[in-house]
């Protein structure tokens, strides 16, 4: 099997404010809207993509209709210390501040309108006891 594409998809009774949000505050622009969806795609990369479903929707099965909840989207960054000073001066949650981790990330975690964590991360040299967990590859 060949995968020719993979992108999330966030579930909500929001989708207008949903995908506004990813627009003002990561860089996201809608490519395709209709009142159910908005597919999403970095302006800074066409192949980061992300779409924004209404739960209520026909095409979720009616046993899955509920906003999302357990999810953690990751957003490698060039820059996460700029990033990190925009969301602060956005008044958006920081729930993990900025900050190195040994297992090789800067990052910082805030927060979508549905409860869905952002963790916006920075590869780094991993302390010693971690870069033997990496492969080669």
């Amino acid at each position: 099997m060949k995968i020719t594409s993979f992108y999330p998809v966030i579930m909500t009774g929001d989708v207008v404010g949903t995908a506004a949000f990813y627009t003002r505050h990561f860089a996201f622009q809608p490519v395709f809207t209709a009142d159910w969806y908005v597919h999403l795609q970095s302006t800074v990369d066409p192949a980061v993509n992300l779409a924004v479903l209404d739960f209520s929707h026909e095409t979720v099965p009616a046993p899955a209709r509920a906003g999302a909840s357990g999810l953690i989207l990751n957003f490698e960054v060039e820059d996460p210390d700029a990033l990190y000073a925009e969301v602060q001066a956005a008044g958006l949650p920081v729930l993990t501040p900025l900050r190195d981790e040994p297992f090789g990330q800067r990052h910082f975690i805030t927060q979508d309108p549905n409860g869905v964590l952002i963790d916006v991360i920075k590869p780094i040299p991993p302390s010693p006891e971690f870069a033997q967990l990496y492969t080669e590859a």
